[in-house]
């Protein structure tokens, strides 16, 4: 090969290269409305409040048995409080009061910033007595995300490849939630096959199942087909980043009907996850549409 093919061939590979890196930066960092990112925090910071309230409220419960307290990793190296009554009191209502301005767009990045460490913190105390749950690792990484947008107001149709990247890294997390939860179920059963051919939604129905579903414990071949259905859609899942469109709120509906059936069957919401996969739609629409709303409301008042 002559010195005039091997330079062709390097210019050749150095542009699919540049095309390769361009391609996966106009991916990772997308310019979307910063509209959408306004909305998306009153959906995330708004169920933040209700998580330290109802559903991760065992926090403040927790100062009274410190001794009890076994720390996760993030725990035993982040130099948080150790459980405390009045120190949980203190994250809790600061929480709320930081989600409050983040959700108002008031001090944005500030307020942001203080319910990702704060957060952090109270789910590190919650999950430091024995039970952790990884329905809260998306949420987790979006309040750490969201503040690096800064402000954004619901009217404000602005491209911006920052509210696009915080969005890209919520919907890669939320994804993960579920094709991460393949290999965990292959490490754990030893093969690719030995988790969908199990008993395991047997042994959840017979422990735990409501009577929706307790009846189909006589159809055990209909139960592994479940199991079967649950492990490709969370394979596939990853398919979702390919979608557009209507297919791709279809798709992300599967995860949301699954969702809806497992707490009805089994009382499991998993909604810290569901809540991420809002990330996916253009949630600018939603302003306007209320604001159309409420003027012809008003207007049929007057």
């Amino acid at each position: 090969m002559s010195n005039t093919e091997l330079a062709q061939q390097d210019v050749s590979e150095s542009s699919r290269i540049r095309r390769a890196a361009v391609g996966f930066m106009g991916w990772a960092f997308p310019e979307v409305p910063l509209a959408r990112v306004a909305v998306f925090r009153v959906l995330i910071y708004g169920f933040v409040i209700w998580d330290v309230l109802y559903l991760t409220n065992d926090v403040i419960p927790h100062g009274y048995a410190p001794e009890l307290y076994d720390p996760t990793w993030i725990g035993r190296n982040l130099p948080f409080p150790e459980p405390s009554v009045l120190s949980a009191t203190i994250m809790q209502w600061a929480l709320i009061v930081f989600c409050l301005l983040a959700m108002a767009n008031v001090l944005p990045r500030i307020a942001g910033w203080a319910v990702a460490v704060l957060f952090l913190a109270w789910m590190a105390n919650s999950q430091g007595f024995s039970y952790v749950s990884h329905d809260h690792m998306a949420l987790q990484v979006t309040t750490w995300v969201l503040p690096t947008v800064g402000a954004a107001g619901f009217f404000d149709r602005r491209g911006s490849q920052a509210a696009g990247w915080a969005l890209r890294v919520t919907q890669v997390c939320t994804v993960l939630t579920y094709f991460g939860s393949v290999f965990s179920k292959i490490f754990t059963n030893g093969s690719l096959w030995a988790w969908p051919n199990s008993a395991v939604f047997t042994w959840a129905f017979m422990r735990r199942g409501s009577e929706l579903v307790t009846w189909t414990l006589e159809y055990p071949a209909l139960l592994k087909v479940a199991q079967w259905g649950l492990y490709l859609i969370e394979i596939f899942s990853v398919a979702v980043f390919w979608m557009k469109g209507k297919w791709q709120y279809a798709f992300i509906c599967l995860f949301f009907l699954f969702h809806t059936a497992t707490f009805f069957a089994l009382g499991i919401h998993f909604l810290p996850t569901v809540v991420c996969w809002f990330a996916f739609f253009p949630l600018e629409k939603i302003p306007p549409f209320l604001k159309n709303v409420w003027g012809r409301v008003h207007g049929v008042s007057r």
